[in-house]
C-alpha cells in the first residue's frame, strides 16, 4: 500500500460567545510545542473583525485528541499602524539558539490603496511559553533577492551546517494567469541570527504549482530532507498540500503526487487543505493542517501510515 496521511479529524475550531476580539475566528498555521506527556500547546493565528491576525493557543492531548485548555487571551497581538506586522501575524515554526527559543512569523502590511505584503519577524518564546517580540524591525525584509514580499518561514538546525531557512518569496503578483508567483526560497545561517539568502529552493510550474506557502521540513544531510507545503496552481483551484524531497536540502525535486493527503469528500476540509505542520511524537509522525477558509474551519490532525 502506498504511504499516506490517515486523517484523525478536526481538533479545534474557534466557536461560541465571549471570544476575545482579537481571536474571533480562524485557527490558521497551527504550531505545536510539547508541554508534557502527550500534551502540546498549539499556537495559531486567529483573526479580529478586520481580518487582522494575532497569536492564540489551545492545549491539546495529541493522542486522545482532547482539548485540555482553550486560552482566551491572545499570546501576541498584531502591531500598531506603521509597524511591519500592523495587519497580521502568521506563525511559522520555532528553533533554539544558545538556550533561547524563537518563534518565526510573517508580519502583514495591508496599506490603503496598495497591495498587501509581508516581512519575516521573530518572537522570543519565554520559559513559561509566553511570547515577546524580539525587536520592532523585521528579521528579514525585502532586498534584491526578495524584492516584493516574504512569508511563512521555517528554520531547521543542523549539527554541522548551522541553520537552514525555507520561506516564501513573491516574484510577481500576477504571473500572467491571474495568480501570483510566490516561491519557496532558501537561506542559511552560521549562528541562527544572520542569514545569507540563497534564492529559489523548490522548483515551480506555472499553471500547476506557482503559489506556495508555509513549508514544513524534516530530515538531515544523512537521511535526506522532506518538505510539505500548501500550493495553488493558478488555474482556479484552492490550496492543496504538496510535497518535495531533497538529498542535501539545497536541490529539491517537486513531487506533488506524493504528499499523501487530499481534500475530503465532505466536511471541514472538503474545499481546501493548507498550512501543514509535520512533527514526530513517540515514534509516530503527525501533521497538523488547516481546511476550508484559510483556517476558518479550524485545524485537524493526520497520522503518517507507512503501509
Amino acid at each position: 500500500m502506498t504511504p499516506y496521511w490517515n486523517k484523525q479529524g478536526l481538533l479545534y475550531c474557534p466557536s461560541g460567545s465571549g471570544r476575545h476580539p482579537k481571536l474571533l475566528s480562524h485557527a490558521a498555521n497551527p504550531l505545536p510545542i510539547l508541554m508534557e506527556g502527550d500534551i502540546y500547546r498549539v499556537f495559531y493565528s486567529g483573526r479580529d473583525r478586520n481580518n487582522r491576525s494575532s497569536v492564540g493557543a489551545v492545549d491539546i492531548d495529541i493522542v486522545s485528541r482532547e482539548v485540555i485548555r482553550e486560552h482566551i487571551d491572545p499570546f501576541f497581538e498584531h502591531g500598531t499602524e506603521g509597524s511591519f506586522f500592523a495587519d497580521g501575524v502568521s506563525i511559522g515554526n520555532c528553533y533554539e539558539v544558545d538556550g533561547v527559543r524563537y518563534m518565526l512569523f510573517m508580519g502583514w502590511q495591508n496599506p490603503a490603496g496598495g497591495h498587501w505584503r509581508g516581512d519575516i519577524g521573530r518572537l522570543i518564546v519565554n520559559p513559561d511559553l509566553t511570547l515577546t517580540l524580539e525587536r520592532q524591525m523585521p528579521l528579514m525584509g525585502s532586498d534584491c533577492t526578495d524584492p516584493v514580499s516574504l512569508s511563512y518561514p521555517w528554520v531547521l538546525p543542523g549539527a554541522e551546517r548551522g541553520f537552514d531557512m525555507w520561506y516564501g518569496s513573491t516574484m510577481q503578483w500576477d504571473a500572467g494567469n491571474g495568480e501570483m508567483l510566490h516561491t519557496i526560497n532558501h537561506a542559511s545561517s552560521v549562528d541562527g541570527h544572520h542569514w545569507e539568502r540563497q534564492g529559489l529552493a523548490v522548483p515551480y510550474e506555472i499553471g500547476t504549482a506557482q503559489a506556495f506557502s508555509r513549508p514544513t521540513v524534516l530530515g538531515s544531510v544523512e537521511r535526506g530532507f522532506e518538505m510539505w507545503f500548501s500550493y495553488r496552481s493558478g488555474m482556479g483551484e484552492t490550496y492543496r498540500i504538496g510535497y518535495a524531497r531533497s538529498r542535501d536540502g539545497n536541490i529539491w525535486e517537486l513531487a506533488l503526487g506524493s504528499s499523501g493527503i487530499a481534500v475530503s469528500a465532505q466536511g471541514w476540509d472538503s474545499e481546501m487543505i493548507e498550512y501543514p505542520y509535520v512533527f514526530d511524537h513517540k515514534n509516530r509522525r503527525y501533521m497538523l493542517y488547516n481546511g476550508n477558509g484559510y483556517g476558518k474551519s479550524g485545524f485537524g490532525l493526520a497520522e503518517w501510515m507507512n503501509a
